[in-house]
């Protein structure tokens, strides 16, 4: 063992000491009160519930996803070209790199530049109120020191012997950033998971979260992976053993039972108040480093912030450090410029709960007797608004200017002058006489998309792979997020999407989201009596096509794929009411 090795045991025996006897301390504490505390009868498989609410009002997070595979450019884990375990051993389709370059990529990845104190400023920079730090994913390699494995960035063949989850703690620690461990119970490189030994393997991973909860100080979350069903992992034995070390601990919905949160990944999660969710996002294309990879643009980030808080739930924004161990300058750039934007509208986000308004383009947050009406994109000059229960006192800015605002049993109507609109979210400040959090969540339909949530039906559907299914159901694409949309199996060349909107509207304008651009030949129809007759015809739709054509009226309209290179995407399919027409 190096000399470096001995320093990281002794730099956190007095850390394990410590912990251990503040957890006992704790543990004594709620057995003394049993007796009188309804607490005592805690299952310990979900937090209490002034935990997961003062981790909602925190309502961003960093994601960090790191490891040797940023050498390749490729993704964490799946590029990794062996079996992987369980039901996936007879996939076809393993990752490009062979298993026995990925495997030792450790022995070459020497990160010289890494500094945790850098990646913590620019969370904190960004205005992120925690971290979620990757420790093992399911290729298995640990960035700490497990004592249960060679197999770690700190083995005595790691070309970079470090402790990279020791930093991560003490700089989160000193910056008073929340953190939370992502750990993939999944462990593709382990030789016995998934096997006649898995019970040795369920014996490793306990042995393991053991040790990430015990020589790191306080930890704040557990986040888990791929789901898999209780006895996988022996669930109940693991979250009782993960909250009696730390009682605070937040874990999410991805170790077979329902946990504290659920964690819509790459899209964004439905309004919902009744059950916490964690969107966790990419700020690139993938979780892992790539070089030249697209990062989102500001005005994305922000709407993609907005619309979780609006919808009530929270935003883990993933990056994705270099091979030597920096943020990639431009991506760091942009978390800056979020944290910029959140100095100046950050009351409007933090600490707040979804609702009452939810739309497309259209949300709010409120806290006490206040709405935070967050306007993302203009589809008319007046926005149209539910009526509430309350009277609105005063209306304002958030960020300066003037705005008009009338108030009636029947609706909320505001104007806002285009010279004092926001580029990234227009926020009009409503004050009620009482508490805003009491009203019903209303949902905004006199605003924006004709089509936005209304009944979908479709000619073709895709089935071909039941855990992709739900990504691509017609009703996705008209539900205001075209990271999910319709498609159908590989093979038809025409099929078609069809929308009631409720009523007949007269409308003259669409907007249609393609993002590959596979259609080569489509038609936009409106059904009159028994017939479809078509308004519009076209070749190629792409990622922003928008057209004007003559006023329709109608109640069932369709967009008819006529060609298609092979099964597209429709991420989203939307038709505007005539300007000025309620």
């Amino acid at each position: 063992m190096s000399n470096r090795y001995h320093d990281t045991i002794a730099r956190w025996q007095p850390r394990a000491i410590a912990l251990f006897i503040v957890v006992s301390m704790v543990s004594a504490s709620v057995l003394r009160g049993a007796e009188d505390d309804q607490s005592a009868e805690w299952d310990m498989l979900t937090a209490k519930p002034g935990i997961v609410e003062a981790w909602q009002g925190m309502r961003l997070g960093m994601f960090v996803c790191w490891g040797p595979v940023t050498l390749t450019g490729l993704e964490i884990g799946w590029s990794r070209g062996a079996p992987r375990g369980g039901e996936f051993r007879v996939r076809e389709g393993q990752g490009p790199t062979p298993v026995d370059e990925y495997d030792n990529l450790y022995k070459k990845w020497q990160p010289d530049k890494f500094d945790a104190r850098r990646w913590v400023k620019v969370a904190k920079d960004a205005g992120a109120k925690y971290m979620i730090f990757l420790v093992k994913h399911h290729d298995g390699f640990c960035l700490y020191d497990s004592k249960l494995t060679d197999y770690k960035s700190t083995g005595a063949e790691s070309a970079w012997k470090h402790d990279v989850m020791a930093d991560i703690a003490d700089a989160c620690h000193a910056a008073d950033l929340k953190l939370i461990v992502y750990y993939s119970q999944p462990d593709w490189y382990h030789p016995d998971y998934r096997t006649k030994n898995h019970h040795r393997y369920i014996e490793y991973l306990h042995g393991q979260v053991r040790e990430l909860l015990t020589n790191y100080g306080r930890i704040d979350g557990l986040w888990f992976d791929l789901g898999g069903k209780p006895e996988d992992w022996d669930t109940v034995k693991l979250f009782k053993m993960m909250r009696t070390l730390q009682p605070w601990l937040i874990i999410n919905n991805r170790c077979g039972v329902p946990g504290d949160f659920d964690t819509p990944e790459q899209r964004i999660g439905p309004f919902q108040l009744e059950r916490p969710w964690e969107t966790c996002m990419t700020l690139g294309t993938q979780w892992s480093w790539k070089p030249d990879d697209r990062i989102k643009s500001l005005k994305e980030c922000i709407d993609v912030l907005v619309t979780c808080a609006g919808r009530n739930g929270n935003l883990a924004l993933n990056t994705n450090p270099m091979p030597n161990g920096q943020i990639e300058p431009r991506q760091a750039e942009r978390f800056r410029e979020i944290g910029e934007w959140l100095v100046q509208n950050g009351e409007s986000i933090y600490g707040t709960s979804g609702g009452p308004f939810w739309g497309l383009g259209c949300l709010s947050t409120r806290k006490d007797k206040t709405i935070y009406v967050h306007v993302l994109k203009w589809y008319e000059d007046t926005l149209v608004l539910p009526a509430i229960p309350k009277k609105i006192l005063s209306h304002s800015l958030l960020h300066g200017g003037t705005a008009t605002l009338k108030q009636t049993d029947e609706q909320i109507e505001v104007h806002v002058p285009v010279e004092h609109r926001q580029d990234l979210d227009t926020i009009i400040v409503l004050n009620l006489d009482e508490s805003a959090v009491d009203i019903a969540p209303l949902h905004v339909v006199a605003w924006g998309p004709l089509t936005y949530r209304r009944k979908v039906t479709a000619s073709h559907i895709y089935d071909r792979n039941p855990q992709a299914t739900a990504r691509y159901r017609p009703e996705n694409a008209v539900d205001g997020d075209p990271r999910s949309g319709w498609t159908f199996n590989p093979g038809i060349k025409s099929a078609s999407i069809e929308v009631d909107l409720g009523k007949p509207f007269t409308f003259d304008r669409a907007w249609i989201n393609e993002p590959y651009d596979r259609i080569q030949k489509f038609e936009l129809q409106a059904k009159q009596g028994d017939d479809w007759q078509t308004f519009h015809s076209g070749t190629t739709i792409g990622e922003d096509f928008n057209v004007e054509f003559p006023p329709v009226t109608a109640q069932h309209v369709r967009l008819q794929v006529l060609d298609t290179t092979i099964n597209p995407l429709v991420g989203e399919f939307h038709l505007f009411r005539v300007r000025d027409s309620q």
